[in-house]
């Protein structure tokens, strides 16, 4: 099947620019100016920007925490990324503490394949090093899992120093690439049981907990660790300026350092933890936590520059009634928001309408930079010959309010209720079949294809 998408403006990394682009069953057979092909059946998208399908690289669906389950899974969370432009995502093969990478890999192979309405790929979490799982390496990379996460908190996850430089070793000689979760577990933990001594266990008290400082000092002993094996790293979910300053001085001493950081650190501020309403304030808990407004200005500033190169949700969904299991003891919430149904309109409205960042921006750290980063450019993060027809149709009028009633997650719902819209996402094409249709997920059965990665080209 031949499609014509006429008279569109398609956006890349580089800029816009007036042109068509000629799909055949999966692939971008032509994009040019001005393009005929009779036998193609014809997409007036006229006044609308394609963009390259949206890669999320960062997402947790089906994923066991805090004595419970994330309220989406494969099937719901993947279809909630495809409504919101989302063609791609990378989850998180987790081994249980004492598992194999193998043990880990086959259960999210067991959780995604088949159930997947995008794309889909995952990073492997080394959550321990020992010869065992040293041995392991080679073959995650021949399974197509080519970049890693590790964890500096979270007692289930975390790895320390000596295990992450080892790690980090055994990475370099393949030429992978590692996201880290930056906190410092050891002070959280200490200020924790100050405020449970205190009696202080309400919402308020988990910012409060894990402060920016504590964040930013884990971002400088990582990229000090990265620095003696001589890696470049990733910095997934950065939330501040004093994070970023860390990142910035090794940038200095000739380091290497990926960030990424997400909507919530960009358009929300801590004031939401002091709701009286404990339901209210509950939503919004999630690690590390939303930070102050001047923070958001920095990452504006950082996503403006090309210092931030990608953005991801974490989408981690809970219902309002398991984060209800807090009630009484801020540490039992558990943490998390879903996102991926709405970072692409969030973007354009609050980054490209108020020219914070430009379209070219949004398209790079959308759409570009994580396949380029994660090993999927140029089959992915582009509109070119040769790459998968995955198209976000953007009409720039279409605006409309974000409301919990109207989002497909199973969270029940959105951080971002009442936020007005600018424009809206018309259609979603996956790999050539038009899959969302304002608003509306067409697509019945799963049809996401496991995606073999290869190495960082950014």
């Amino acid at each position: 099947m031949k499609y014509l998408f006429r008279g569109g403006t398609v956006v890349s990394g580089r800029g816009t620019r007036r042109a068509d682009v000629l799909v055949e069953d999966e692939k971008i057979l032509r994009v040019a100016r001005s393009i005929s092909a009779p036998e193609a059946t014809v997409i007036d998208v006229e006044g609308q920007l394609l963009l390259p399908g949206f890669i999320d690289a960062h997402t947790h669906f089906d994923l066991d925490v805090c004595s419970t389950t994330t309220a989406d899974d494969f099937f719901s969370g993947s279809r909630s990324a495809l409504r919101g432009g989302t063609t791609t995502v990378v989850d998180f093969a987790c081994p249980n503490k004492g598992e194999t990478l193998h043990q880990g890999l086959e259960l999210w192979h067991k959780k995604a394949d088949g159930n997947c309405c995008c794309d889909y790929g995952f990073h492997m979490t080394i959550d321990d090093w020992n010869p065992g799982i040293e041995a392991e390496i080679d073959d995650m990379y021949a399974a197509g899992i080519s970049s890693f996460k590790m964890y500096m908190t979270y007692p289930a996850m975390m790895i320390g120093d000596e295990a992450m430089y080892h790690a980090l070793k055994k990475l370099r000689e393949k030429g992978g690439i590692c996201g880290v979760h930056c906190e410092n577990s050891g002070v959280i933990d200490a200020l924790i049981a100050e405020k449970k001594a205190a009696g202080e266990m309400g919402v308020g008290s988990h910012p409060r907990t894990r402060p920016d400082f504590l964040e930013a000092e884990a971002v400088s002993r990582l990229l000090r660790i990265a620095q003696a094996v001589d890696i470049p790293v990733v910095i997934v979910h950065l939330t501040n300026a004093a994070a970023l300053r860390e990142v910035e001085a090794a940038r200095k001493r000739g380091q290497r350092v990926y960030v990424e950081t997400c909507p919530q650190y960009l358009l929300l501020d801590d004031s939401v933890y002091d709701d009286p309403d404990y339901s209210r304030a509950a939503r919004y808990v999630c690690a590390p936590p939303i930070r102050k407004t001047e923070d958001q200005r920095v990452l504006w500033a950082a996503l403006r520059k090309g210092e931030i190169q990608t953005v991801s949700t974490d989408h981690c969904s809970f219902t309002l009634e398991q984060k209800d299991a807090g009630r009484g003891d801020f540490t039992r919430i558990p943490g998390g928001l879903p996102g991926v149904e709405t970072r692409g309109e969030l973007l354009y409205t609050y980054g490209v309408t108020t020219r914070k960042i430009s379209l070219a921006t949004m398209c790079r750290v959308l759409s570009e930079n994580p396949a380029k980063l994660y090993g999927m450019f140029p089959r992915k993060g582009v509109l070119q010959a040769g790459a998968d027809a995955d198209i976000v149709v953007y009409d720039p009028q279409a605006d409309h309010l974000l409301r919990a009633e109207d989002m497909t997650s199973l969270a029940g719902y959105t951080p971002y209720e009442g936020f007005p819209i600018r424009g809206g996402i018309r259609q979603v094409w996956l790999r050539g079949q038009l899959s969302v249709e304002n608003g509306k997920v067409l697509v019945e059965a799963p049809a996401g294809k496991y995606m073999a990665r290869g190495k960082n080209s950014l």
